[in-house]
């Protein structure tokens, strides 16, 4: 006769490895008693680290700042660039070296911010940190490229030929530096769109259904998002990047549903 005990165990066992599973998932295994002092004083240390990466970063760019410089001149396509007032060019030099550091140190300062929030993460968090790290470099990166190739010039070719027969090309190089930069940093943080959609999937917060039930608000805010972020007014760089932010969208819808979410 078999015995009921030994049944309802092989019955609740699975269900006991399944609560402790989650549970093991749900731990905090380098949790450490740290008073606010104490997590105030890592912060600012980490802030330190970060602004010193920053500095050196931006100080190693500032020293090769002319090679950085020659190469965001190469899609205005031989436009003659003018220094109209005194100390422009070396403004625009640290500007360029500005942005450039701070690309430079992003590792370093992503790694401390790391440092700072992982011992609040569960296991679970844990797992996403690594694939949300890398993915969002590439995609920065990608951004960067994407700006570089098609948007830039894009842009530059849609003013020089509109005027081209009326005005000469002459152009202030500070609102030139001013105009690439923010468009390069700005496409770099639209790429950064299917990392959102990965994280907020994967947390549960929002699963790939919903995502795609409003495609039509996507559309919009897409568009808004191409005409806010493009700082020129030209349609066709608005269109582009619109384009881009909408195709990235729907990849990471894409990618939601490859993790079953």
């Amino acid at each position: 006769m078999p015995d009921p005990t030994t049944d309802l165990e092989q019955e609740t066992k699975p269900e006991t490895d399944k609560q402790d599973s989650e549970e093991y998932h749900n731990e905090l295994p380098d949790e450490v008693e740290m008073s606010l002092f104490d997590h105030l004083e890592e912060l600012r240390q980490r802030i330190f680290y970060s602004l010193i990466a920053v500095i050196f970063g931006v100080i190693g760019c500032f020293v090769a700042v002319k090679p950085i410089v020659q190469l965001l001149e190469v899609p205005a396509q031989g436009v003659k660039f003018l220094q109209l007032a005194p100390g422009e060019y070396f403004f625009v030099s640290l500007k360029v070296a500005g942005y450039s550091g701070l690309v430079l140190a992003s590792p370093f300062v992503l790694y401390q911010i790391i440092q700072f929030v992982l011992p609040g993460l569960t296991r679970r968090e844990r797992r996403l940190v690594a694939p949300i790290v890398l993915g969002s470099t590439v995609l920065f990166a990608a951004g960067l490229v994407f700006a570089y190739l098609a948007l830039i010039p894009a842009a530059l070719n849609f003013f020089i030929n509109y005027g081209a027969d009326v005005v000469e090309q002459l152009w202030s190089i500070d609102r030139y530096f001013e105009f690439v930069l923010l468009l390069l940093f700005s496409t770099g943080l639209a790429f950064q769109i299917p990392v959102i959609q990965l994280l907020l999937g994967a947390l549960g917060i929002i699963s790939s259904q919903q995502m795609l039930s409003g495609w039509r608000f996507v559309i919009l805010g897409g568009v808004i998002l191409g005409a806010v972020l493009t700082p020129s007014t030209d349609p066709l760089t608005q269109s582009l990047l619109a384009g881009a932010v909408l195709g990235l969208y729907f990849g990471g819808i894409g990618a939601v549903k490859l993790i079953g979410k």
